[in-house]
């Protein structure tokens, strides 16, 4: 694994080669003098951690931090101030900069490492954090590339999931995570083909086995993962299509025995299908889709949910609500462009 990189940035040789001593047995270490040098070691070596004094001959610290903050397009690099100046408005000015930390001169060198360690340990979690996001939208896309649903629909129908199962008694850490789950939970149409998936009229019996596959297809897919969203994923994936009464597939499952985290996903995708138009079809009225759901209360739905529904309504219908303005700005942006493009 390639070791980090820090930019340290100081006017004084002595104090460079003290950082040094305290640094580079963990870390490529790159090094600078003064403002200029430090734009330039930044476009060349892309550290993702500048320890910075603030006395500098050509600029002070502080604007210097801002024009590194400026150039960071990854929004990953780390400043940490180390100076001689110890008072409390230098320090304040420093964390208004932009810094993470401030450390004073002359410094401990156990201290500086341990800073240095715990503050790059931040920026690998939000990076991890982050990757996770990115491979769960591409995953989420991926499973309705071939679809005719709009591809907010997944996002849209996520935040209603994660409502439901806060209103179901979920902690708000295992909604959040169900809410990065729900959009994958197509992943298995992957294995679809496009004339099934694409197919106008309804499935001939043939058509509709191989459609009924693709929750198995999208739980061989996640379960692959060990982290915790993945695999409440794959099992949303799996079992998003079992109904209350049995009569669902791939399992056939009966009430509880469907994990609840399909049953709220059901049920948020089912919300979101009805309320919103289709080229098929006219957006339902509220008062048709809650006949709906409480009309298959018992069979499709678990009746507990369906509680949970009605007690969650009014903020389903908020996010609905965001997302339709949300929906409408995007709309408008796409007529604008369409219309600048043909003048």
């Amino acid at each position: 694994m390639s070791r980090p990189t820090i930019l340290l940035v100081d006017d004084e040789p002595a104090n460079l080669a003290m950082m040094r001593k305290v640094l580079s047995d963990d870390y490529t270490l790159v090094f600078a003098r003064n403002g200029a040098e430090t734009m330039a070691a930044l476009h060349k070596h892309r550290p993702a951690m500048v320890l910075l004094d603030i006395g500098l001959p050509d600029i002070n610290g502080y604007d210097l931090c801002l024009k590194i903050k400026q150039s960071d397009t990854t929004g990953t690099i780390q400043v940490i101030f180390v100076t001689s100046y110890a008072d409390p408005v230098n320090e304040a000015a420093g964390f208004f900069a932009g810094g993470v930390d401030y450390i004073t001169k002359p410094v401990s060198p156990p201290i500086v490492r341990a800073r240095v360690a715990s503050h790059l340990s931040q920026v690998r979690a939000e990076l991890l954090a982050r990757s996770y996001r990115e491979a769960i939208s591409m995953l989420g896309q991926a499973g309705h590339f071939n679809d005719t649903d709009t591809g907010a629909h997944i996002w849209r129908m996520a935040a209603y999931a994660k409502a439901l199962a806060k209103g179901a008694g979920w902690s708000a850490e295992d909604s959040e995570q169900l809410e990065l789950a729900a959009p994958m939970h197509d992943t298995g149409k992957i294995g679809i083909p496009q004339s099934i998936l694409r197919k106008p009229g309804p499935l001939d019996e043939a058509e509709w086995a191989i459609m009924k596959t693709h929750p198995q297809i999208g739980y061989d897919i996640l379960s692959k993962s060990a982290a915790q969203v993945f695999q409440l994923a794959a099992e949303v994936a799996l079992y998003h299509h079992e109904k209350w009464d049995g009569s669902g597939y791939p399992a056939g499952l009966t009430g509880e025995a469907i994990p609840q985290s399909a049953r709220l996903v059901a049920l948020a995708d089912v919300f979101d299908a009805l309320s919103m138009q289709r080229p098929y079809k006219e957006a339902w009225p509220v008062d048709k889709i809650v006949a709906y759901v409480d009309g298959r209360s018992g069979t499709d739905f678990d009746p507990a949910l369906v509680a949970v529904f009605h007690r969650t309504l009014p903020e389903l219908l908020d996010i609905q609500q965001t997302w339709d303005a949300r929906d409408g700005e995007l709309d408008g942006a796409s007529r604008l462009i369409q219309k600048k493009s043909t003048c």
